[in-house]
């Protein structure tokens, strides 16, 4: 079995370990909106997009877009429809909950942490007090230990001490501001079934999504909740990194890891699942199992933190290079969309032509495909309007600064950046409006305020740093 990667792959390729092998009895169900052809031995899919090319015995295996390992060359094939993304992970057994051990780690939040433990109850838990106020007391009931932190060290170094304090096999990480929803556990430690399997996360919804319209707008929006298809989480993909209010991880991968970085106190998270990729780990992002966040719905404090998880893009750019690009798409691509962009006569005549050359290449390969054109037609259009709207995101969000300078000094810029500010936010609340509720202008508010206040703490991050690395794009031939 081979594979061929699109022109529009992004994601970079590192080598690893060769994974264990997956056991009788694991499934694999291909992905909903993979393409098949030559009767099942090509597949198109994924996100990137990429083409597999099966042989006829491994095509053979898939029935009904479902495959059962039964012995090493189905597991073989299992492994690489899992890690090309084409399929996800059936398990059919899953470790028992005594395995996990629950940690906590909290400061000065003694409300949020008894609604916690009532919803984890009869668990084993380790509660890290990382310098409250006041000493957290054991609850006295169930199997809770505390540990104390005399000063604060930071959420990184809490998770380590409780990771320390941890005897089973896997650990359970919940912030204090969640509550866990009933499956959640379950849900998730089956992906442990693949012994390959690091680190599993469950989808971050709403405590109280109705409470106003800015709670409205963090429902639909939220930079915790990473929407309703699973997925696997990969540098690139459509889920890149998982935040580490809600993370079920196998303790030995993480031990072997290093276990979080206490010198960082934003983007932890998106660091640590750079490192468990870069030693062979496979992340899962499982949506079915919901854990509920208490989002911050105080405008200050909501604006704070959005700056707060920007400045988190320059330590990421420094330690893991091209893994936080504000934009990811080919020349071909980005030319045709300044092109457009640029509101010229010629603008349309120069994106035709920069999206002639997409297309050929991906008819060329696509050349043992009888449907070539019309895929190679239907990718090229999918990854022009994709890019489109990065540019157009990315203009508001990352490189606010320099495009409403710019536009200060161009009426034609102020003209493209108003268009792409309203189309985008519109865009973005029709694909989030059936979760909030909220209805387009004020969405479209919150959205711009969202992404001013990001795109704030992204430079402020880069120059405290002074590295640039987190600003520039991934721009591929």
């Amino acid at each position: 079995m081979s594979r061929a990667t699109s022109p529009q792959a992004t994601s970079p390729r590192v080598e690893q370990p060769r994974p264990a092998r997956l056991p009788d009895g694991f499934g694999v169900r291909i992905d909903a909106r993979v393409r098949s052809f030559a009767g099942g031995r090509i597949l198109v899919g994924g996100s990137p997009t990429r083409m597999l090319k099966l042989a006829p015995a491994a095509a053979a295996m898939i029935d009904e877009d479902f495959l059962e390992v039964v012995d090493a060359q189905s597991a073989a094939v299992a492994r690489r429809l899992l890690d090309s993304g084409i399929g996800h992970p059936r398990p059919t057994k899953l470790p028992p909950s005594s395995d996990v051990t629950i940690v906590v780690p909290v400061k000065d939040n003694s409300s949020g942490l008894t609604r916690l433990l009532a919803a984890v109850e009869g668990h084993e838990v380790v509660i890290v007090d990382d310098g409250s106020t006041v000493p957290i007391e054991p609850p006295g009931t169930g199997r809770v230990r505390v540990v104390r932190h005399e000063v604060s060290r930071g959420p990184a170094a809490a998770r380590n001490t409780g990771m320390c304090q941890a005897a089973t096999e896997f650990v359970a990480f919940l912030d204090s501001d969640v509550v866990p929803q009933l499956g959640w556990l379950e849900r998730a430690l089956g992906h442990f079934t693949d012994p390959a399997v690091a680190l599993v996360a469950p989808r971050i919804v709403a405590l109280e999504p109705d409470s106003s319209a800015l709670a409205r707008y963090e429902h639909a929006r939220s930079s915790l909740d990473l929407g309703g298809r699973e997925s696997a989480v990969v540098a690139g993909g459509p889920v890149s990194y998982v935040p580490s209010a809600a993370l079920l991880v196998r303790r030995e991968a993480l031990v072997a890891c290093g276990g979080f970085d206490e010198s960082m106190h934003v983007a932890e998270d998106v660091d640590l699942c750079r490192r468990l990729q870069a030693s062979g780990g496979r992340l899962r992002y499982e949506p079915i199992s919901r854990v509920a966040h208490d989002h911050r719905t105080r405008f200050r404090s909501w604006l704070t933190r959005k700056a707060f998880y920007g400045t988190g893009a320059a330590p990421l750019a420094d330690r893991h290079p091209g893994s936080v690009p504000p934009m990811a798409m080919s020349i071909w691509t980005l030319l045709a969309c300044i092109a457009i962009a640029s509101g010229t006569r010629i603008g349309p005549v120069a994106a035709v032509a920069t999206q002639a050359v997409t297309f050929a290449r991906l008819r060329r390969t696509f050349a043992d495909i009888d449907e070539r054109t019309r895929l190679a037609a239907v990718l090229t259009a999918q990854g022009f309007a994709g890019g489109l709207w990065q540019l157009a995101s990315a203009a508001c969000r990352h490189y606010w600064p320099v495009t409403a300078l710019a536009a200060l000094f161009s009426r034609r810029l102020r003209r493209v950046l108003l268009t792409f500010a309203v189309a985008e936010g519109i865009w973005d609340w029709r694909m989030h409006r059936e979760s909030g509720g909220l209805d387009p202008v004020r969405y479209l508010l919150y959205k711009r305020l969202d992404d001013l206040a990001y795109g704030a703490g992204l430079w402020k991050g880069a120059i405290d740093a002074r590295n640039a690395a987190a600003l520039v794009p991934d721009i591929r031939n």
